[in-house]
Formats: structure tokens, sequence, C-alpha cells
């Protein structure tokens, strides 16, 4: 037996319950016949002129019916006899490369078939202008010389920094416009000046670029879009704040302030720009935010397929297992942090040889007394919070919480032959 075997094999895991966690559930029902009638009614269409050349702008993130607004969109535009493209937006994801950043897209249905547009992806770009503290402003070369510029992206708290402006329309353009260049020149001072550079950058952008509208989208805590703006350039920066104070009151959370052990099944580029977000698990990857549960140790078993080997954000977690370090490409996990400056979440946690091994170590090292009274939360991944396990020594606050519906009677987790949880 080996060393970490014998240091582990006699720590218990608790017992588990499956909860579900309400939260406020407002939907939109057609969220795509919402875009059109917005697309109508605030005039932005009649800064889209016949024969232009108009760079619709979309991004990596796992967007609730992006395949559709994007589709939407396109379809507006043609209709006003231009000629949309669609330009990969999204700062150094897709392994910072072309083909990397068109595949990004096509995981989330927006190719050139569905679309009916053609992908034009480039990392190429030109510096239009620099900010005052001397950082130079990137974009993307093929949409600096479209006619018209239009940008598609969901408003939430970032995960690294806090202020008026987050992630959203203005973040969009400022990183994922500036591709791998423009988003290595907004980090460079690093997160302590984030909420000064995007907004900054983004509005030279908007003065020296064509952009004529964002489409802003907000979601429930649910993953679903419960809101759809359309931000003319001239008031991006306005409305885009208050919308982030919505999103803010809509972000899905564990209804736990305290936890020994967290379990996280997957990270991925997908779920979250960190891999998993620092909003939920409240471990972040800078000291300029903040938020979300105190957790002790905090265990991630998995990559999704989607992140195609990016494991940032595996160093923000205590451990992790053989799994997922095998699936990780370290190229592409290093490039986000070389791109981002923050490069801590892109080492390799305390790797065990599977799941149950992981997780016990985890309990071991969460500094109680008693192992069997741990405190442990199962989630999916950070977007799906709806139902989640808890171990048993969370079942009585989680019946005085009038948001906790309990789904199961106390059972032990399964583990297969391997040592991995049986999903």
């Amino acid at each position: 037996m080996s060393i970490l075997r014998e240091l582990l094999k006699d720590i218990p895991i608790p017992q588990m319950v499956k909860i579900r966690q309400k939260f406020d559930r407002t939907i939109l029902e057609h969220p795509e016949l919402e875009l059109v009638n917005k697309l109508a009614s605030s005039g932005v269409m009649n800064s889209i002129h016949p024969g232009q050349q108009v760079a619709v702008a979309v991004g990596s993130r796992g967007i609730a019916n992006i395949a559709g607004f994007t589709k939407t969109t396109i379809d507006a535009i043609k209709d006003r006899g231009a000629f949309p493209f669609i330009v990969p937006c999204m700062g150094s994801h897709g392994g910072a490369t072309a083909d990397g950043q068109t595949e990004v897209l096509q995981h989330f249905g927006i190719t050139e078939a569905t679309m009916g547009a053609p992908i034009r992806s480039s990392m190429e770009v030109v510096q239009i202008d620099q900010l005052p503290n001397g950082l130079p402003v990137y974009v993307d070369r093929i949409a600096s010389e479209a006619d018209a510029i239009v940008v598609i992206n969901r408003v939430k708290p970032h995960t690294a920094f806090r202020g008026r402006i987050e992630s959203g329309i203005m973040k969009m353009i400022a990183i994922g416009l500036g591709k791998q260049k423009g988003a290595e020149a907004c980090h460079q001072l690093g997160f302590k000046y984030m909420a000064e550079n995007v907004p900054a950058m983004a509005n030279l952008m908007i003065q020296k670029l064509p952009i004529v509208f964002g489409v802003a989208l907000v979601e429930n805590a649910y993953d679903e879009t419960c809101q759809v703006e359309v931000l003319p350039a001239a008031e991006i920066e306005a409305r885009e704040e208050l919308l982030l104070i919505e999103a803010k009151s809509r972000l899905p959370k564990i209804l736990f302030d305290e936890i020994d052990v967290l379990v996280i099944d997957y990270i991925g580029k997908n779920v979250s720009g960190d891999g998993m977000d620092p909003n939920v698990t409240g471990r972040y990857p800078t000291p300029y935010a903040h938020g979300g549960p105190d957790v002790a140790k905090m265990v991630v078993l998995d990559l999704t397929h989607e992140t195609k080997g990016n494991a940032n954000g595996v160093g923000t977690a205590d451990f992790t297992t053989q799994r997922l370090v095998d699936k990780t490409n370290l190229e592409f996990t290093y490039a986000n942090g070389l791109t981002s400056t923050v490069c801590a979440p892109t080492k390799i946690a305390t790797t065990l040889e599977n799941d149950l091994y992981a997780i016990k170590a985890a309990v071991k090292t969460c500094n109680i007394l008693d192992y069997t009274t741990c405190k442990l939360v199962r989630i999916q991944d950070t977007l799906h919070l709806g139902e989640i396990e808890i171990s048993i020594n969370l079942l009585d606050a989680a019946r005085q919480h009038p948001d906790i519906e309990i789904l199961t009677e106390p059972y032990e987790l399964s583990f297969d032959a391997e040592g991995n949880i049986s999903k």
C-alpha cells in the first residue's frame, strides 16, 4: 500500500443527501423573439446600411441561447441589406489560435452553416491608440476593417475584480475584440486597475471603431435568459452598469456560509473564465474580489470536454485527480496565466490517484477534530446549483432554510472499480 493510501485509508466520507436549492426563476419564454422586438424598437438597426460589411462579435462563454441570439442578430442585419460575418471575440481563449477560437464557437452551435454567415477568425490585431497610462489598445484586424461592429455578451460579475463595470459588453470590447494582444495589454497592470482600464479601453474603442450596438444578456440562477437588452453604442456604459446590479442579484450560490469540503465534479472555460466561478466557491484568484462561502478545502475532479484541456482554475483548488491532470493541456492552461498575469490558478493542485482519495485528502486536511462531522458539499459545476449534494452534517441547516428542499434519504457516495464517483 502506498504511503498516501496508508495516510488516508481510515478517513471517513460522510453520508450525503440530495437537495434542491430554490432561486428566482424569472425567465423569458421566447428569448429570441424578445431580441427581435428589441432590435426593432430600439432604433439601432437604422445604423446598419445596405451593402455594409458588419462584424458580429461572439465570445467563448457558455451563454444560454447564444446560437439563437447570434442567428437572430445576423438575420436582422441581412434584412437591412448588409453582409454580416462572425468574429470570434474571446481574448486568448481557444488556445489563442484562430482555428481554436473557431472550434470554440462550433461547440456552441455557431458555425457558418447554422448561422448563414462566414466566420472570419484571426489573431492578427492592429493598435488603434493607447490609454493615458501608456497601455496600448488593440483590436482584431478583420473587425477593424468592417463598416459596423455588433457585440453580443452576457453581463455578470467578474471573477477577479469589482467595479461599476465588470464582465459584459465593455469587457467584450476591450478584451475580447482585442484578441490575445488586447487581453494581455488590459491585464498588464494587474486586476487592481481593471475596474478603470476595462471601461477606459472600451470607451476609446467605441470612439475609434464603428461599434453600433451591443446585445446584453442577463441570466437567472439556473443559467437561463431572463433579460435581453439592446444597447446603442453611446449608452453601453450607463446601461451596462445597471444590468450588472441586476445580474448580481440573480447570481446562483451555495446556500451555506461555512463548508469544510467543497467537491466540484467539473471545471472548464465554458463554465467560467476561471474554470469555476469564484463568486460561487468563495475562492478568488486575486485579492480584488470577494463574496461567497467560507470553504476550508476544495476538490476538483475533472475537466469539461469543451475546455479542450484548459485547466485554468485548478490551482485555486486544494486537491485534484490524476484523471484531470492527464487531460490537461499545459500549453493552453499556461497561456491563460501568461495573458492574464494571474498564474496561481494555472498551477496543478495536490494530485491524488482518483476521486476517492482526493475527497479523503480534503476531509483529512479541513481542520476539524472529528472527521465524521465534516460539512461536505458536492456540485456538478458552478453553473448548475439547483440540485446539489450535502453531507448529513448540514441537514439541520438545510431543514431550516426556506429555499432548500431535501430530496432523498441519506446514502453513501458510490465509487467504481477505479475509485471514481459513479455518476
